[in-house]
């Protein structure tokens, strides 16, 4: 088993038998604690499997998401703002209420952040002066 994957089944592991899928869970709850990079790789698990499948663009666009607050805690503005407009046009494709995320909410949050970038404070400051959430929605 590759390091990686020792990383991901430990992120894994206090979601197992939560729900019917840890790896969305895991993702949701690191990324609203704001651990991007982790919640990244907890989506992509699960995505490289069903990279194909019906599920497929809408996971994507939620990796890309976390990769785009990867940047901005980095502070580069450039890819954070490419991957928010990648995953923007991915979640775009999505009802308002998808796979039990609130998708509209996501896109809007999506849409503040490319405006926020523009501005000239660094990324780090306006992260941590208003941190992102994205939130469950019953269907």
């Amino acid at each position: 088993m590759s390091p990686k994957h020792q990383r991901v089944e430990a992120l894994l592991a206090p979601f197992s038998g939560r729900d019917r899928n840890a790896h969305f869970s895991a993702y949701l709850e690191l990324f609203n604690r704001q651990r991007f990079y982790e919640a990244h790789d907890a989506l992509e698990a699960l995505w490289l499997q069903e990279r194909h499948g019906p599920e497929g663009e809408f996971q994507k666009g939620l990796i890309q998401l976390a990769g785009a607050f990867v940047h901005v805690q980095k502070n580069r503005r450039g890819p954070a703002r490419a991957l928010f407009q990648l995953a923007r046009h991915r979640l775009a494709q999505y009802p308002a209420t998808h796979a039990g995320l609130d998708v509209s909410a996501a896109l809007a949050l999506v849409e503040e952040w490319l405006r926020r970038i523009e501005s000239d404070e660094p990324l780090p400051h306006l992260l941590a002066a208003a941190p992102p959430r994205l939130e469950r929605r019953v269907e």
